[in-house]
């Protein structure tokens, strides 16, 4: 069963949509708009590399199973 948007918040300990506009500005204004987005990307590649990993794992262990 995947999380709903109020049981992620709980997760965060309460943080709702205003906690996090201020924490996101406040990023913008310490990094810049350019920064922000370098390490977005960096995040996102990471976690699909991550991802990638993962299956290249279970593949390992079904041909493992196989033979």
């Amino acid at each position: 069963m995947d999380p709903t948007g109020i049981q992620i918040a709980g997760a965060l300990g309460g943080l709702g949509f205003p906690e996090i506009l201020v924490i996101a500005l406040i990023a913008i204004v310490l990094f810049g708009g350019k920064k922000i987005g370098d390490v977005g990307k960096g995040l996102g590649e990471g976690i699909r590399n991550f991802k990638t990993a993962l299956k290249e794992d279970d593949e390992k262990k079904r041909e493992g199973e196989v033979k």
